[in-house]
This record gives structure tokens, sequence and C-alpha cells, in this order.
């Protein structure tokens, strides 16, 4: 479909030739080179078009450039014809295309650049070149702020298809007021072995992402698996089993109690532990947007394995949006029944609230971000056309699926069958020990499900906020349902220990201590910012915090879930061997 539509446009318009969309080029056919964005090195995702600098454009016909797909727009990609003359397999000898005199202005630019070590991209037949504008030549004094006024693009082809681009940059110019600059181009073309389909293999960094250490924290995560498993079989086959053995004696309620004590206290709310949280609306909206997102990441990352959406541009942001909008019935059925089952009555209410907890919380961050791109002229900007675009897919697609799987939901789950009553009067919490305090289970909650991922987040973090391009998601896929299992095995521990003291308050506990797994992640990004980045600015510094938030926020709303859920079958399953024997 997005192929179908990019189609339509580029015929409709005539703005670009069909050979840059199949790869296919005939001698002497026409290879456009784009000019995308420049910015500083260190902030990736400070950039801005790249004519924003006083560069030349070349002599041919301007081309114009449409956005293929909504990914590419939120990324900011800003394609400008580069306006040189590239023929498919012919030669250019170095050829000057435009002579300037820099103005004072223009001047001061061009050295504010170099100095701020800005970086440029290209793109050839959807090939990423890199480049830098310049240099700081610290050898003389006061430095001298020279620019690279020549690009060599030495271009591999393979029958019909262009299979490789390098650009090397050369005529260091210094800078200075009135200084005449020439740019000029040159463009080599050699044939090589590289199968089409494995031209973007040159950017995949295989000894940092398969490195031993990636694999060790595969094992070690499978290692912690293995062990919180084993805990958790503990608690059921040893504890629980010994409890209802005592049950099968046939003694007294009385007498149970009396022998028990505190030690069995998990059995003394079995008339409570069914109770509905509190606030159940924003619990049920949170449990449904939470089923939402890891439906998301399991169905994105499999499609990412299967697609290589590294070899197109946005096209994995794209895929995301489409598979969110998708799976928005997934949200309304888990988020209706839960709701439905806590007998709740405004369920028009919870369905607005759980599909929009997520969007909505994604556009009111993107809008203020977009306020500073905005103010600093930058390409993440995002388009009001594209604004209006993720509007349209909230109102008419994620909120009439959200409501299908709502009214699904209240009909085919909602009833409550749980294997107690509950009691009407709400039985009194006794006072805790400090180590079971709700907020401290939760909190040591996330600490061994953060430990199974830590090592997964450094390398994400760094394709995202570096220059890496992830590719391994299958790495990502184990380590995403490892995360499941320790979140799981975690929260069931640190829900038998609070029902053991009596404390019947275990699904809010239960989801947070699950989700508190973002708040160690969040503390891992704010170290990752300071030790591992060169980052500055009010911009980046305001993308980074404000984009790793919402990340973590999804993180912990999947991890939350995930842990609730686990913990609800575990409750469910020891309080129906707690029935049978009263």
């Amino acid at each position: 479909m997005r192929t179908l539509i990019a189609w339509v446009v580029l015929l409709c318009c005539c703005a670009v030739r069909a050979d840059e969309h199949d790869h296919m080029y005939e001698a002497n056919e026409e290879v456009v080179l784009w000019m995308n964005t420049v910015g500083p090195y260190s902030n990736r995702q400070e950039t801005y078009t790249y004519f924003s600098l006083p560069f030349c454009r070349g002599p041919k016909e301007t081309i114009g450039h449409y956005h293929e797909t909504m990914g590419e727009s939120l990324l900011g990609v800003e394609l400008d014809f580069s306006g040189l003359e590239i023929k498919y397999r012919t030669e250019v000898t170095k050829n000057v295309y435009c002579k300037k005199t820099l103005t004072t202005e223009e001047y001061k630019t061009f050295v504010y650049a170099v100095k701020n070590q800005y970086a440029y991209q290209m793109y050839l037949d959807d090939m990423p070149i890199w480049g830098m504008v310049g240099e700081v030549d610290n050898k003389v004094s006061p430095p001298a702020f020279k620019i690279f006024t020549h690009k060599k693009l030495e271009i591999g082809y393979n029958g019909k298809q262009i299979v490789d681009v390098n650009l090397t940059t050369d005529g260091r110019v210094e800078l200075r007021p009135n200084a005449l600059l020439e740019f000029s181009y040159e463009v080599t073309w050699t044939k090589s072995d590289v199968k089409f389909q494995d031209r973007f293999d040159k950017f995949l960094d295989p000894s940092f992402f398969q490195h031993r250490i990636h694999w060790f924290s595969i094992f070690n995560s499978f290692m912690m698996v293995v062990f919180l498993v084993g805990l958790v079989w503990m608690i059921l086959m040893r504890t629980l089993r010994r409890d209802y053995a005592r049950y099968e004696k046939g003694e007294t309620g009385d007498d149970l109690d009396a022998d028990l004590g505190d030690e069995y206290g998990w059995k003394q709310v079995h008339g409570d532990v069914f109770r509905p949280p509190a606030l159940p609306m924003a619990f049920a909206s949170l449990i449904g947007s939470g089923y939402h997102v890891f439906a998301v990441a399991i169905i994105t990352t499999v499609l990412a394995i299967v697609g290589e959406f590294y070899t197109e541009r946005g096209s994995l942001l794209s895929a995301s949006i489409f598979v969110y909008a998708a799976c928005a019935p997934i949200n309304g059925y888990a988020g209706g029944s839960m709701y439905s089952r806590f007998g709740g009555k405004h369920w028009i209410r919870q369905m607005l609230f759980g599909a929009f907890l997520l969007p909505s919380g994604v556009c009111g961050l993107a809008f203020l971000i977009n306020f500073i791109a905005i103010y600093y002229h930058a390409s993440r900007a995002i388009p009001f056309t594209v604004m209006l675009a993720v509007s349209a897919i909230c109102l008419f697609v994620i909120l009439p699926l959200t409501l299908v799987g709502t009214v699904l939901g209240r009909n085919m789950g909602g009833q409550g069958d749980y294997p107690c009553r509950v009691n009407a009067v709400p039985r009194p919490i006794p006072d805790k020990k400090w180590f079971v305090q709700p907020w401290l289970i939760c909190l040591a909650g996330g600490v061994l499900p953060f430990g199974s991922i830590f090592i997964e987040m450094y390398f994400i973090f760094t394709s995202f906020w570096a220059y890496k391009i992830y590719y391994v998601y299958g790495f990502m896929l184990l380590v995403l349902l490892i995360l499941a299992i320790v979140t799981v095995c975690v929260t069931i521990v640190c829900t038998y220990f609070l029902l053991n003291a009596e404390d019947y308050r275990w699904r809010w506990t239960s989801f947070a201590a699950g989700a508190s797994t973002a708040f160690y992640v969040y503390l891992y990004a704010v170290y990752y910012f300071f030790f591992k980045t060169k980052m500055y600015g009010l911009f980046q510094t305001v993308f980074y915090f404000g984009y790793m938030g919402l990340f973590a926020s999804g993180l912990g709303l999947m991890c939350g879930t995930i842990g609730y859920v686990g913990t609800a079958k575990f409750v469910r399953k020891i309080y129906q061997e707690v029935n049978k024997f009263d």
C-alpha cells in the first residue's frame, strides 16, 4: 500500500523519476543526489536543512521531493535536490559548479558550523552518505577554520543497480570574510560484486552488536529467568502446598487461625483479595494501554526481523504507527472487560480515557518539542499537515477500533467470576514491617527486570542517539520475552509477600512493581546522557529527556501490565485451591 501511494504521488506530480524507486538504471540515466540535513555531529537530532548553510546549489534544475511516508516527516527528513548532474556509469572529472564570495554573515555562519563540528547527510539511490562541513586547524594560533569545498563520490554498481557509495571530501579552504570559494564535485564508477540485497551491510556493525558481551548479557538474563522461575516454583510447590495440606486435615477455622498466625496471613484476606482497586477506571485504562503497547512491541519487532526496516527511510516508525492503530481493539477489549468486571458504569468515559491515554501524552510532548524546533528552525519541526494526519488517525481509526474492542470486551469478558466472595466491609490492614511496605516492594520490583535488559538498553540507545543502525531484532525479541518472564516472576514474589502481610491491595502494587522497571531505565538514560554522549544545547537536551521519558512511560505501562496479568493468574490459582477447603 505504501509503495502504491508513493507511485501515485510521483506520477501525479511528475517530480521524481521512477528509477530511484525501482533502483534499476540504464547507461547515462540520471541519478539523483539528495541533500538531506546538516547539524552538530554530537547532537544527532538537532538537524537543519542542508541549504540553511550558505552552500552552493548545482546548476541543474531543481527537483521537488515528496515525503513518501509519515515516518519520513516525523524523523525530520528534508530532502533537497543538490543540483549536481550525475548519470549512471558516466565518469565526472573534477568540475567546479559554483563560485561565491563570502559575505560577513555567511563567513560567521560557516565558522559557527565548523567550530561546532557540523556534519551533513546525503542520499543517493536511498543510500545514506555522511560528510563533515569542515575542520578546525589547531596547529596554528589562533586556530584556523577550514571548509571542504570538493566532494568526490565513488559509486559501485552491479549490473543495472547501485550497490555502494563512498564520499571523500577535500579542498580545504580557510574561511575568511570576502574569501572566494569554489565548490566542485567528482564522480567515479567502479564495478562491484556486492549483491543489491546486501548493499546496506556496510552500514551495519557486527563487531559492536554481536560482541561477546551481547551474547553474555543474553545468557546472564536467561540464568536469571531460571533462578526466578525456580523461586516461584518453590513458593508454589513447597509453601503453598504445605498450607493446602494443613487445610485438608480438616482443622477448624479457629484452630487454623490460631495455629497458622501471621505466617499464613495470605489465607486470611480471601474475602478482600478480589475487591476492585481504588480508581478502577484509571487502573483498567492503564492495563488496556499496557496490553496495547506489548502487542505493538511484539508485532513490530517480528516485522523488523522479517522486513529489514533499516533499508528504507522512516519505515520502522511508519510500521509502528500502523501497527499501533491496528491493535487498538486490544486496548479496548482488555480495558473494557476489566472495567466491567470491576462493576464500572461509565464505560464510555473509560473507553475514551484508554484510547487517548498514550496518544495524548505522545502528542502533547511532541507539540512541546515542536515549538522549540520551530524556534530553532530545525528540520525536526513537524509540519501542520502531519499533525492533522496524526489527529485523524486518532479520531477516525484508533477511537472506533477501541470502541469495537470495548463493546466486545464488556460482552465477552466482562463477567466477574472470582473463586471467593468479596466481603461487604473491607478488612482492616494491620501494621507491617518496613520491608513489606507497598512502596518498598514496588521500588524493589523493578531491579531484576532492569538487570535483565540494561545491556540491551545500551545498544538501543547507541543506535538511536548515535550513528549506529540497529539490526539485531532477534536479540530484541529474545530480550523482550525474557523481560516478560522476569517481570511476571518478580511481581508474583512481591505479591506473595504483600498478601502474607495481610495486605490485599495487590492490584496496584503488582502493576507498580512491574512498572518500576521504567524508573531504573530513565535513571540509566540520565547516566547515558552525561557519561556516554557529548550532547549539548536546549533543543537536544529537551528532545533527549522528553522522548526518553516517553519511552520509559511506554515501557512502564507494558511491564506493569505484564506483572499484573501474571500475578492475577497466580492469585486466582491459589485462592481457587483455598476455596476447595472452605
